[in-house]
C-alpha cells in the first residue's frame, strides 16, 4: 500500500472512509454518492464506498479505485 497520496486521498485504505462519504474521481470528476449507489455497475443504493467490489471502477472513465478523493462538504 502506498503511504502518500493526493490531497483528500483515502490510500486505497477503506478504513479511512466513513458509510456516508461521498468521492470524486480525480481524473473525470465523477461523484460516486453511496445514497444514489452506482445504476451502470448494478450497485445498489445505499452502498458505501468502502463495499464496492475490489473490480469496481470509475463507471465514466474507467478509473481504479484509488484515484477518488474524499469530498468534503
Amino acid at each position: 500500500m502506498r503511504t502518500s497520496g493526493f490531497e483528500g486521498s483515502f490510500l486505497g485504505n477503506p478504513e479511512r472512509l466513513a458509510d456516508g462519504d461521498r468521492l470524486e474521481c480525480k481524473i473525470c470528476w465523477f461523484v460516486y454518492d453511496p445514497a444514489l449507489g452506482d445504476p451502470v455497475s448494478q450497485v445498489p443504493p445505499g452502498t458505501p464506498f468502502s463495499a464496492l467490489p475490489m473490480s469496481w471502477r470509475c463507471p465514466e472513465c474507467d478509473g481504479e479505485r484509488d484515484q477518488f478523493m474524499v469530498l468534503r462538504d
